[in-house]
């Protein structure tokens, strides 16, 4: 089967407002969670008070991914958008210039982030929308990069601004980004009607399809394959900074790591065919592992960086997993289900940092990448049989009609 290509992907106006909208946000987020960070560091000197409101945008995915995710159905997608967009501009004006107290300004990130897992899901379910078919798996590669790019970018940005305006001034960017961007979302994607609709509370039907996705088996095996893999791979990142003993070469391996998977993504989106990529899905999940081996030699910053990016490069595995998953998830749920895939993704991620750094307390931070690696391999093996394409895709499971496999 030919696949799309790139320009056939950027041809479509919906999907370029949606990546222009998804690299605004991608920027801004990088720039908010940094400044907010600094911004608790100047008012309590406390290191773990910083690092508390560094993740504090992140923790309510958990709670929103279990209690709010069918809004995602049952709200217009841009609607969602636009209203995300506009609530993280107020949240970032009043961080910046309301002068709360520091447990206010946490408070509010936590509160107000409840509903992004929901904005998220509401970008995700669209895509396929706009972009049938393997355009689709490649338009995932594309925003899969721009996130890459856009949080070293925010990064970048956000340390420029906080030198020259401070935290509020930072803050204050990432305010006017958000703005842009509901501009951006609102004039340039057509009003479409909520895929589903429910009779019960969105709480209530949240919990419901959650449990009846995660009853299906292809659902739930193609859940557990996105999801376990990136949790070894987050706790060896996690562990390159106190490895390396120094920001500086960190940064350095963290870049590598950074490019190793735009460069997978875009070779493998670009020059694969849509059914080599779901039978790479396995090798390239190994992959994922293989190179953390490496640091049981404990190599220089060199070789660390050839190592990290060769890892990461594995992470275009799940490119072969996209259609697949389309496919087996009812469009009426779809919003919810791609909610849920982000949601335990970010928790098993910062699970998986915090476990392999308690490991490397124990061991060593050597030794933790190297088991970290090592139980990446161990995953990826066991969900060989997710990893593989299927032949062929049952109909029976959730309700609603799911289309049958176009992985041969």
């Amino acid at each position: 089967m030919k696949g799309a290509t790139f320009g056939e992907v950027f041809a479509v106006k919906e999907f370029r407002v949606l990546f222009a909208g998804f690299v605004l946000l991608i920027v801004g987020d990088s720039i908010k969670m940094l400044a907010l960070s600094v911004l608790v560091f100047e008012r309590t000197g406390s290191p773990g008070l910083s690092a508390a409101a560094y993740m504090a945008g992140w923790l309510p995915f958990i709670v929103g991914g279990l209690f709010l995710l069918s809004l995602a159905d049952r709200v217009p997608a841009r609607a969602l958008m636009v209203a995300g967009e506009l609530i993280r501009a107020l949240t970032c004006a009043l961080l910046a210039w309301a002068g709360m107290p520091v447990w206010a300004m946490l408070a509010l990130v936590i509160g107000t982030g409840l509903l992004s897992p929901v904005f998220f899901a509401a970008r995700a379910a669209m895509l396929p929308e706009v972009l049938p078919g393997d355009a689709f798996v490649l338009g995932r590669s594309v925003l899969n990069v721009a996130s890459a790019g856009g949080q070293i970018l925010g990064l970048a940005v956000g340390g420029a601004f906080l030198a020259f305006a401070g935290p509020s001034g930072a803050l204050g960017v990432t305010a006017g980004l958000s703005v842009l961007g509901a501009v951006v979302l609102r004039a340039g994607l057509p009003f479409t009607q909520a895929r589903g609709a429910g009779q019960r509370g969105a709480v209530r039907q949240t919990l419901r399809v959650n449990r009846r996705l995660l009853a299906d088996g292809r659902v739930r095996g193609l859940l557990l394959a996105g999801w376990l893999p990136p949790v070894c791979l987050a706790g060896a990142e996690a562990m390159v900074v106190p490895y390396l003993g120094g920001q500086g070469q960190a940064g350095v391996v963290l870049a590598a790591a950074a490019g190793g998977m735009a460069v997978g993504e875009f070779a493998v989106g670009r020059f694969v065919t849509p059914g080599g990529r779901e039978r790479l899905s396995l090798p390239l999940a190994v992959l994922l592992g293989v190179p953390w081996l490496g640091f049981a030699l404990a190599p220089g910053v060199g070789w660390a960086a050839v190592l990290a990016a060769l890892a990461t490069a594995g992470l275009a595995y799940q490119l072969g997993l996209q259609r697949r998953f389309v496919d087996v998830v009812p469009e009426e749920v779809r919003g919810q289900a791609f909610g849920l895939q982000s949601a335990g993704l970010m928790t098993g991620q910062a699970a998986g940092a915090a476990l392999v750094g308690g490991l490397g307390e124990v061991v060593g931070p050597g030794e933790a990448i190297a088991v970290s690696g090592a139980m990446g391999v161990v995953v990826a093996v066991a969900l060989a049989r997710v990893l593989r394409p299927a032949r062929v895709i049952s109909t029976s499971g959730l309700p609603g009609r799911v289309r049958p496999s176009r992985a041969e």
